[in-house]
């Protein structure tokens, strides 16, 4: 039971400003900095439906890291055991408002992709792998965002997706990429 009216919880509630699931946020972002994934910007303040956690803006991809809890993983499902009816409300309303959310965003020609914190305790090389087949599915406007290989200076070559994608389809291994010829 609540120590206050609905009208007072709500005034108390509306003053508690989101800060976001800052840990699984910076782990994300974190990850795609030694990564050397470019071309990507926090996308809080871009206006779009949603809040995405990182946008690329040149390809349209809308990213969003969701926490197991908030979101309402499949895999971890962890609901208190109090109030369970409570939260199988809210939680369910996250899951609608985020599917709803993605609608939206595809209906302005973007591209959504969720990243579950789960996913990134457990297999950072799968969420690059996730994010680059993203990136690379639209080569065209993709050449705009780049990939620098593992152990390369900040300074040296870029690789571009539609260069990522050939060298893929041969074969070659992501350590032996060198810079393409201009």
């Amino acid at each position: 039971m609540d120590t206050f009216d609905k009208e007072t919880r709500s005034r108390v509630m509306s003053h508690v400003r989101s800060r976001g699931a800052k840990s699984t946020e910076w782990r994300f972002r974190s990850l795609l900095m030694r990564s050397r994934v470019t071309g990507w910007r926090l996308g809080h303040d871009t206006g779009l439906p949603g809040r995405p956690d990182v946008v690329f803006p040149k390809v349209s991809l809308a990213i969003f890291v969701d926490g197991c809890f908030w979101h309402g993983c499949r895999r971890c499902r962890s609901v208190p055991t109090s109030n369970q009816r409570f939260w199988a409300a809210k939680l369910g309303k996250n899951r609608k408002r985020d599917r709803e959310v993605a609608r939206q965003l595809r209906a302005m020609h973007w591209k959504v992709m969720r990243v579950w914190e789960h996913e990134l305790r457990t297999d950072e090389e799968g969420v690059v792998r996730k994010l680059r087949q993203m990136l690379s599915s639209d080569t065209k406007s993709a050449a705009n965002c780049a990939l620098r290989p593992a152990g390369r200076s900040a300074g040296t070559g870029v690789l571009r997706l539609s260069n990522v994608a050939t060298m893929a389809a041969e074969g070659t291994e992501p350590s032996t990429w060198e810079r393409p010829a201009r």
